[in-house]
């Protein structure tokens, strides 16, 4: 989320544009649910500049709607499925203990996930203006619940993945979560852009990183013994 439809444009187009080469990127198919992630919170950002033109009276109703419905359907039941899942697919050759941490993560990000996706399909998501923000408002039981499993299935997750780059991300998912919730509860601006851009740097250097496409096999092996 940006502070105006012109801003979550511009940076919906970058982060899009960091996802495209995130995903070029990509040596093991493993890799490529984590690697996409950019690509996804950059459409979130142009989603949400057509939520704002909705507020404004820019578009229709029926669009102004869809694009409610698509940039709840992201943030809410999606994410906090896709992030675990993700990390746990990238985390393939990860020791025991951080494949077992990542499998429960997993789990409470599908529990997350179901609860959030049912609040979404009996009440209608609203949206509107506050301050230089957008806030939607959608029907949540037991939310601080519910809110407590977002983050720890997300940020958790990315916090004891086996890769140093992916944990720092998690650091810098955290600290900067923080600092945008409070700049939007004093200031009622939304930095939560900022952060997915450098969310997506990070995770841009990731996929470059030096890594291997895949694990030879023993056939493979002895081949190159030989």
């Amino acid at each position: 989320m940006c502070w105006s439809p012109d801003a979550d444009l511009i940076a919906g187009g970058v982060i899009a544009a960091l996802g495209i080469g995130t995903l070029a990127g990509v040596r093991r198919r493993t890799d490529l649910p984590l690697a996409a992630l950019p690509l996804l919170l950059g459409t979130h950002q142009m989603v949400e500049s057509v939520v704002w033109r909705g507020q404004e009276g820019t578009v229709s109703p029926s669009v102004a709607s869809a694009a409610r419905v698509i940039w709840a359907v992201i943030a809410l039941p999606l994410l906090p499925l896709l992030v675990p899942v993700a990390v746990l697919l990238a985390s393939s050759s990860a020791a025991g203990k951080v494949r077992r941490r990542l499998v429960f993560l997993t789990g409470v990000g599908a529990a997350t996930s179901i609860t959030l996706a049912v609040a979404l399909a009996r009440e209608p998501v609203k949206a509107h203006v506050h301050g230089h923000t957008i806030a939607y408002t959608v029907g949540i039981a037991a939310a601080p619940l519910v809110v407590a499993g977002y983050l720890v299935a997300t940020l958790g997750a990315l916090l004891v993945a086996e890769d140093r780059t992916i944990r720092t991300l998690g650091v810098v998912c955290t600290v900067g979560s923080v600092v945008c919730f409070l700049v939007w509860r004093l200031a009622f601006a939304s930095t939560w852009c900022a952060l997915a851009a450098v969310a997506s740097l990070i995770l841009l250097r990731w996929a470059w990183g030096s890594r291997p496409m895949t694990r030879p096999s023993g056939l493979d092996r002895t081949r190159l013994q030989n």
